[in-house]
């Protein structure tokens, strides 16, 4: 059974993501998170992806992918978003 979640506004939850992002230990300089939506029971997180000049990923993108996927994982557990 899924445990109940803590209500969230947007504004709080992004900057407890962003602190997030910068205690980590694999974080890289500049990743930063900058919306954030409710789909279903995940939080997405979204920010820049770092694109090279045609549209394609860089290692940085794959940086802020992982990051943004260990938001969603941490912080979806415990939040659900109220606006």
């Amino acid at each position: 059974m899924k445990a109940p979640t803590q209500p969230i506004d947007r504004k709080t939850l992004l900057i407890e993501a962003n602190q997030l992002i910068r205690d980590h230990e694999d974080t890289m300089a500049g990743i930063e998170a900058t919306d954030v939506v409710q789909k279903g029971d995940v939080l997405v997180f979204r920010g820049e992806y770092y694109l090279d000049e045609q549209g394609l990923p860089t290692p940085k993108s794959t940086a802020v992918f992982n990051m943004f996927k260990y938001l969603a994982s941490t912080l979806s557990e415990k939040y659900h978003l109220v606006d």
